[in-house]
């Protein structure tokens, strides 16, 4: 009976403490357009009316091939100190299906957040990013 216990709680641990995740979606920004040489130095601090080139890596595919991309300006007034800053349709084509990547010029300076919603959920955000524009 002792083996028995002893094997259901060892079993017991294996599941609870497996490492498998699932993969997430994800925002990378960069100063340059990025390939594989530059993928790996991503910045997070630009300056005005600089590229900010981003990569938005979707490891589910989705279904309507649309997205819905929206970038918020914080502690801008607005509601609650947040202010819609730009947004943008998305069209993914056959080859862009687990990511879209693209650029965008931003002349003030503040504390910015990306967000990019599925066509298919729009009340579920898919991926979020971070960045700051200073001077």
């Amino acid at each position: 009976m002792k083996k028995l216990l002893t094997i259901f709680v060892i079993f017991a641990i294996m599941i609870f403490t497996s490492a498998c995740q699932k993969q997430k979606a994800g925002i990378l920004f960069n100063k340059y357009p990025i390939t594989n040489d530059t993928i790996l130095s991503n910045d997070y601090v630009f300056k005005p009316n600089a590229k900010i080139y981003y990569l938005v890596v979707m490891p589910q595919k989705i279904h309507s091939r649309y997205a819905y991309l929206q970038i918020i300006k914080k502690g801008s007034g607005g509601l609650y100190g947040y202010s819609i800053y730009y947004g943008k349709d998305i069209r993914l084509k056959n080859e862009q299906i687990h990511y879209y990547d693209d650029y965008i010029v931003i002349s003030e300076p503040g504390n910015y957040l990306m967000k990019v919603y599925s066509k298919d959920n729009p009340q579920k955000i898919f991926a979020l990013g971070e960045f700051f524009v200073k001077p």
